[in-house]
């Protein structure tokens, strides 16, 4: 009995890697490493967004003197968060590290990323790189030249209203978003890439948008994404550390739709610039129009409603009347800006509620409330 159940066992496991084997390589990492972590960098190649210019926060004479209530301690807890920041009048108010991280340490942005792909689309425009978002991706992408992907523009993606055909599944192994987040070769995922719907009437979240956009990019200003960040954004906003963007191969493509890692003092800047309307030290770094269109209610041509919880990939959270502008990441990675209060608040995390109202997870609302808790 004991030999027939190793027989069977050794059968298993041959059959197990035998389909493994058979598997697309993307499959087979999706299936090694399970689930997306926030440390991917580790497993991904990558390139680096220079911090050449850094400078620190300043210090606010309040510095962690006050403390989050044992319920948003909890809910901080619930989701294994690694950073809770809180910066105002650029100075760090709050700021608590769990689960080993630290000021130090970065961390996958994952979404959030599309939100400073929004930015750096706003900086090419102001450079003549880009003339206008409404400028069909064919003058940049020449599979976008036929058929219907040729009405497709650079505002659609921005808008997530692209119409492209793409499946946003994160936990089937064998999606094409599984592909785009493990596989070798983003380029010839979006020289593939069919329609399926009216460019600019429907609001549809799919990642592929941007990574188009961040192919645009590449073809509009000569350089990849990561040192166009960093000679355009990073350096500018005085970033402290270096940060990582992942890359689909050696010497590649930027995994543009996520990937984005760097710490949560350094993520705030990003919140910082949006709160100065697109400035640092009073100098321009995005088009202050460009800011005011990206973080505002998107309007899409099918209808005269205005689409009240999304801009040029940035969320915007509609809470007791005020309007948040955030950026938002798959497992909790927010960045809020909080104009009346003129504060930004940063969480990292390795999870967010699945539960959500409206268009917004549920957590998203505890941070808020417990940024403006300690902000009173």
């Amino acid at each position: 009995m004991l030999k027939k159940a190793i027989r069977v066992l050794l059968f298993t496991v041959v059959l197990l890697g035998i389909i493994y084997l058979l598997l697309p390589n993307y499959a087979q990492n999706a299936f090694l490493h399970l689930t997306a972590n926030i440390d991917d960098y580790e497993i991904f190649e990558n390139r680096t967004v220079v911090a050449s210019n850094p400078k620190p926060w300043k210090i606010a004479p309040d510095y962690n003197k006050y403390e989050l209530g044992s319920a948003y301690q909890q809910i901080l807890d619930k989701y294994s968060t690694t950073a809770f920041l809180v910066i105002q009048d650029t100075a760090i108010l709050f700021e608590k590290y769990y689960e080993g991280y630290s000021e130090n340490e970065i961390s996958n942005s994952f979404s959030a990323a599309k939100s400073i792909i929004s930015l750096l689309i706003g900086i090419a425009i102001d450079e003549g790189k880009i003339q206008s978002v409404f400028l069909p991706v064919a003058d940049f992408i020449p599979s976008f030249e036929k058929g219907e992907k040729e009405a497709v523009t650079i505002r659609d993606l921005l808008m997530m209203s692209s119409g492209i055909e793409w499946n946003e599944a994160y936990m089937n192994p064998f999606s094409v978003t599984t592909q785009a987040y493990y596989g070798g070769d983003l380029k010839e995922i979006v020289n593939n890439l069919r329609m399926e719907g009216i460019p600019g009437e429907k609001f549809e979240y799919k990642s592929i948008n941007t990574q188009v956009l961040a192919e645009v990019l590449e073809v509009a200003t000569g350089q990849s994404v990561s040192d166009y960040a960093s000679n355009r954004l990073w350096r500018k906003i005085e970033a402290e550390n270096d940060a990582l963007w992942s890359l689909d191969h050696a010497g590649g493509m930027e995994k543009a739709f996520c990937c984005f890692n760097s710490t949560a003092r350094d993520f705030a800047r990003i919140g910082q610039l949006i709160l100065n309307n697109g400035r640092w030290n009073g100098k321009e770094v995005v088009p202050v129009d460009y800011v005011e269109v990206a973080t505002a209610p998107a309007k899409y041509t099918g209808t005269e409603e205005e689409l009240t919880h999304y801009g040029y990939q940035w969320w915007i959270l509609n809470w007791q009347g005020k309007e948040i502008p955030y950026a938002r990441g798959i497992l909790g990675q927010y960045i809020f800006v909080l104009r009346d209060k003129n504060a930004v608040v940063v969480r990292l995390g390795k999870g967010r509620d699945t539960i959500y109202e409206g268009q917004h997870p549920k957590d998203v609302y505890n941070y808020v409330e417990a940024a403006y808790a300690l902000l009173k």
